[in-house]
This record gives C-alpha cells, structure tokens and sequence, in this order.
C-alpha cells in the first residue's frame, strides 16, 4: 500500500489536532495561544487538498476526514471563544456590581454558539453542493473562524477607553457580529476560492493579488487586519463576480 495516499489525511489530521489544542486554550481564555493554533491549523487545511491533487490520491474519505476536522478547528473553537467572551463580560459586570439579570447572566452566553451550529450546517451544505468544486458560495468556515478569533485579541491590545474596546465590550454587539458570521457561513454569496491549485500566476492571480494586499494590511494594522482582510476578501468577491469572471 503505497504511503503517499495518507499523506492529504495526515496533514488533515494535524488541522484536527491544532484544533483540539486551540479547543483547550480558547476554554481557558488564553486568545492569543488559541488564534495561533486556529491558524497553524487552518495552514493545514489549506495543503490536504493541494497535496492530494498533486500526489493525485483525491478521495472520498479526505472529503469527509476535511470537514470533520474543520467542524472542530472553524467550527467548535470560534463558537468557544465567543461564549467565553460573552460570559467574560457577565463576570465583569458581576465584579462591579453592575446590574445583569438572569437571563444575561445565565443564557446570553450560549448565543455565542451560533456559530458553531451555522458552521456546521455550512460544511454540511458544502459536501453535496457541486457548485463549490472551483469556488464557494458563502463565507468558508476557515475566514470566519479567523475573523471570531481575532476579536478577543484586538480587545486584548486596545485601550481601555478606545472606540475597539467599548464596541467589542458589548455584549449586544457580539451576539450581532454571531448572528452576522451565522448569515455570512450560509448566505448565496459566491466567493472565489483561497486554495492554490497550482503554482502559476494566470489561474491564481486573484489569489496571488489578495494574499499580497493581506500581508500589506497584517504589517500595517497587526490584529486588526484580520476582520479588514475578511471584509476585504468579500468585497473582492463582489467585484470578481461583477467584472472579472464575466471578462
């Protein structure tokens, strides 16, 4: 049995595992442990296809092994981050003494789980929509889970009295910005494809074109590019959609 088979399932195996640490860190609210390995496994997700396309050993079982591992690692994990941000804010309010009834204190939270389930109905859609082959139609569930997990740490590393910390102290706001990533995971938007098929500029330059201006924007902004990279990456669509693909 010739090992090179494996080797797409290995590597989407290793998504699953940063999963699963990030799962842990993101529970014990250490965010930026948690984004890291969200993004170490995302970095994954993003060879299994390439190499099983090169090696030619595509299969059944890498497609489905893909989604599990993403149900997990852009699934589970934003989902936990989240809640534990929701109820990180209940705990503030408690400290102060601040007025919170039952029902934010002891429900609220759990709306952070939207994203989750939205997730999960996302993958779900994607295994037996054959419009998605060469692109996607909704936001894939990798760029959401970038987008929930830098929230914490762009709240982390904002002043205490900035506009970025207010609004993303609020817990009314997030459950917004849940119900928006819900919407976003399934919506009929089509959106071009992030993975490389093959090394070469004219069948990836709107790939090419949007890595570069994200690294630009990671240089610039740090952390808080990310939610610009991903709006960015959704306006871009708009406009390939619109202009380029018909050209």
């Amino acid at each position: 049995m010739s090992f090179k088979k494996h080797v797409p399932n290995i590597i989407t195996l290793l998504n699953l595992s940063c999963g699963l640490v990030a799962l842990v860190y993101a529970f014990n609210t250490y965010w930026p442990m948690a984004f890291l390995w969200v993004c170490l496994g995302i970095f994954f997700d993003f060879w299994d296809g390439f190499f099983a396309r090169i090696l030619k050993v595509p299969s059944a079982l890498g497609l489905q092994l893909d989604s599990l591992a993403d149900m997990v690692t852009s699934g589970v994990v934003p989902g936990m981050v989240m809640f534990q941000m929701l109820v990180g804010i209940a705990d503030n309010q408690e400290e102060a003494n601040l007025s919170a009834d039952n029902f934010y204190l002891g429900i609220l939270p759990y709306f952070g789980f939207i994203i989750t389930l939205a997730s999960c109905y996302r993958l779900a859609k994607f295994n037996i929509d054959t419009r998605q082959t060469d692109s996607f139609i909704g936001l894939p569930t990798p760029a959401n889970a970038l987008f929930i997990m830098s929230l914490p740490v762009i709240l982390a590393h904002s002043d205490g009295d900035s506009f970025v910390f207010s609004f993303l102290s609020n817990p009314y706001v997030l459950i917004g910005i849940s119900l928006l990533s819900a919407f976003m995971l399934n919506a009929e938007i089509p959106l071009f494809s992030l993975k490389i098929k093959y090394f070469n500029w004219e069948t990836n330059k709107l790939q090419f074109v949007f890595l570069i201006i994200s690294i630009l924007l990671l240089f610039v902004l740090q952390y808080l590019a990310i939610p610009v990279i991903i709006l960015f990456y959704v306006a871009l669509s708009a406009v390939n959609n619109k202009f380029w693909a018909k050209a």
